[in-house]
């Protein structure tokens, strides 16, 4: 009876062993696709954070030595937009400046005279350059792809004005913004920023029509992010910007700088057609992500990547 007894010890279920088996197996699987995927993902950031620092600080230099020649005092143009939020994309985002005009005489005139000053300066000095004159800013358009925008600016304490309309200047403070911004990318372990980066360059292959503007991009991450509670991972981040921005993105944005009522005016009303197309595109992007790593399938992932 003993041995009996003792022998009943070493019985084990062929059904747990079987499981454990199979889960141990499954979490390798799963560990190496993340590895995998991972890798695409920092490798395709490496390529975007390779942008041309030297190029583009040479076109401004030379920009406002073109604008300086022709006014007295000195003209100060620094970086805006996405540069200035370390969420620039080369060859998907424009080059955003603000020239600050108070050293000089054309402090006390309107926006459009400065802007037809800057205009017809710079015409002169890139006569084979595109260059185009907007609402807020001119535009450079360089042989090397380079997109440079050039937005008149008058600084007052720590706000700027920007041009309304040719007749008006508007407060803002771009500040505002890029603290809300840092302080989402500093509490989701510095994952938003590059997060914001592989999704401008994965809706830079959607049709125009489809599309969301940079700033736009922004905005949402800092609605979507700010109280993240997930796994703080660039890849789930990814996903899960796609997931919730097909959602938020049919109501507006508030402008946190002031420069305007919202940042996606240009997408209309609330559940405007344009909204619904968007946010139709960001869904199935978001699905094409979970169907990638439902099947654990590296090249789908490669293929939303377009890489």
């Amino acid at each position: 009876m003993g041995s009996s007894g003792s022998s009943s010890h070493w019985v084990r279920d062929p059904g747990k062993s079987a499981s454990k088996l199979r889960n141990a197996e499954s979490n390798s699987i799963n560990s190496e696709f993340e590895t995998e995927v991972n890798f695409v993902l920092n490798s395709l950031l490496a390529d975007i954070n390779n942008r041309d620092n030297i190029s583009i600080q040479r076109h401004i230099n030379e920009v406002r030595k073109a604008l300086e020649r022709f006014i007295d005092g000195t003209m100060d143009i620094r970086y805006g937009g996405s540069v200035s939020k370390h969420t620039y994309v080369d060859g998907l985002s424009d080059i955003d400046t603000l020239a600050i005009i108070n050293n000089t005489e054309l402090r006390g005139k309107s926006p459009g005279e400065v802007k037809d000053f800057f205009w017809h300066r710079l015409i002169e000095r890139y006569p084979n350059t595109e260059i185009k004159k907007g609402k807020l800013a001119i535009t450079l358009k360089y042989s090397d792809g380079l997109e440079l925008q050039i937005l008149p600016a008058l600084k007052t304490g720590d706000n700027f004005k920007i041009a309304a309309n040719d007749s008006d200047w508007i407060k803002t403070n771009p500040k505002n913004f890029v603290l809300a911004l840092r302080y989402t990318n500093i509490v989701n372990n510095g994952k938003v920023i590059p997060t914001i980066k592989l999704v401008k360059s994965i809706i830079s292959n959607l049709p125009e029509s489809r599309r969301i503007n940079g700033y736009h991009v922004e905005a949402l991450a800092i609605e979507i992010f700010s109280r993240f509670s997930g796994r703080k991972t660039t890849k789930n981040l990814l996903k899960t910007f796609f997931k919730e921005a097909s959602v938020h993105v049919l109501e507006p944005i508030k402008d946190r700088t002031g420069q305007s009522a919202h940042v996606d005016d240009y997408l209309g009303l609330k559940n405007s057609i344009e909204r619904k197309m968007v946010s139709d595109s960001l869904a199935q992007i978001s699905r094409k992500m979970q169907n990638a790593d439902g099947g654990q399938i590296i090249d789908k992932w490669e293929e939303i990547l377009n890489i």
